[in-house]
């Protein structure tokens, strides 16, 4: 009898968090290496919201709350899908969990069965396909190609749709392409969905206040209403609010769906942080100001980082909407063999000789579903996005 379940045989690890953990090695190791694997804000969380939480502390309000979230959060919830997508939930129609990751996790282990299909555009986070696969699903992923701004079209999604399908997850601005779908887009795509009742919505929307160049951010369920009761629509305060250790996602869902995923969470890790579930209070309450900065920091970092990469031979990189992230394709480089004398066949080959050779840690494009790319996370400081993208150009002008 085997020891692991067969189940993790269907799954890999994150690429993601794999690259992160080799340049924190090297760097323990005294290599110099800037790393751009992590999806997080180098900002730290604004002092209202962490004096929320050394209140929660102090007013003992550290016990086991109710397990999908303190009433005080779901009542803030509500308020800021009403506040900012017109969307109309009452608190049992509220989840909130540890992170963003789990509500997508709970929602996919309590809908799940053999057999069912999940579609997934491409590029997707790396996390989608594989928590379908480990629910007993199967993935079924629709490339949206770089002419097409790394987004899918109604023909394509209307191709993908089979009787097996159960859930389209949607995912904008993207991880990991930046890629905004706009209000004409989802609308077309909810057209296509309209037509098939049996398919659900799954929107993944953390990079929501991430937009540049007067992008509108707008989901599904507010496009078109008439999907409301078939859309989990999920959000947390990991990146907007710099509160990624805090740990808390939310969604709002029908009540059926909501039920199910509190039963999930109930029989694993119960309440999220009530330290953490305060201070997300306080940042969906209080002020919002220091979003558009920050999103503004993050636009003048993104334009150096395209600016520099494409001046990069073999590299072309496409100009985001949203998020903190970049996805250029690499395949100019490919068949080059570079000054360490590694030839590169692969966007694999080619990340792991920039880290070996210049010391710059990024991610395959391949674990996103879409090679030859590599994606970049620009939340760092510019100093250190300028240096790095020096590296690519040195790395990739010594390519023969």
């Amino acid at each position: 009898m085997a020891f692991l379940a067969d189940s993790l045989a269907r799954i890999k690890p994150s690429a993601t968090i794999a690259v992160t953990n080799k340049a924190r090695e090297l760097k323990a190791a005294g290599r110099d290496v800037i790393g751009l694997g992590a999806g997080e804000p180098d900002f730290d969380t604004p002092e209202n919201i962490k004096e929320a939480a050394i209140r929660a502390i102090r007013e003992g309000k550290t016990k086991y709350t109710a397990v999908d979230g303190i009433p005080e959060l779901k009542a803030a919830i509500v308020a800021k899908f009403k506040r900012e997508n017109n969307l109309t939930y009452t608190p049992n129609q509220i989840t909130v969990g540890t992170g963003g990751k789990q509500v997508l996790y709970n929602a996919l282990m309590a809908t799940l069965n053999p057999g069912d299909e999940v579609i997934i555009p491409a590029p997707y986070w790396v996390s989608y396909p594989e928590i379908v696969a480990l629910g007993g699903g199967t993935p079924v992923e629709i490339v949206g190609p770089q002419e097409q701004g790394f987004k899918i079209n109604a023909a394509a999604l209307e191709a993908a749709i089979t009787p097996k399908t159960k859930w389209l997850i949607l995912n904008s601005p993207s991880n990991p392409t930046g890629a905004g779908y706009t209000r004409e887009e989802l609308r077309a795509l909810a057209d296509v969905l309209l037509k098939h009742p049996q398919v659900w919505i799954m929107t993944d929307d953390m990079y929501e206040h991430l937009v540049f160049d007067g992008f509108k951010f707008a989901t599904i369920a507010e496009v078109e209403p008439k999907l409301f009761n078939r859309t989990l629509t999920v959000n947390g305060v990991s990146k907007a609010y710099a509160m990624t250790g805090w740990r808390i996602g939310y969604a709002g869902g029908p009540v059926e769906l909501i039920k199910a995923i509190g039963t999930i969470q109930s029989q694993s890790t119960s309440n999220p942080s009530s330290i953490s579930q305060w201070a997300a209070v306080e940042a969906l309450n209080g002020t919002q100001d220091y979003i558009p900065k920050n999103a503004e920091i993050f636009r003048k970092r993104r334009d150096l980082v395209v600016s520099m990469l494409n001046q990069a031979n073999g590299i072309v990189c496409p100009n985001p909407e949203g998020a903190f992230y970049v996805f250029p394709s690499c395949a100019g480089t490919l068949g080059k063999t570079t000054a360490g004398g590694k030839l590169l066949k692969t966007d694999e080959d080619f990340i792991t000789a920039l880290l070996e050779e210049e010391g710059v840690a990024v991610v395959q494009g391949s674990a996103f579903g879409l090679a030859p790319y590599f994606r970049i996370s620009y939340a760092t400081s510019e100093a250190l996005l300028e240096d790095a993208c020096a590296r690519i150009q040195r790395f990739c002008a010594n390519l023969r």
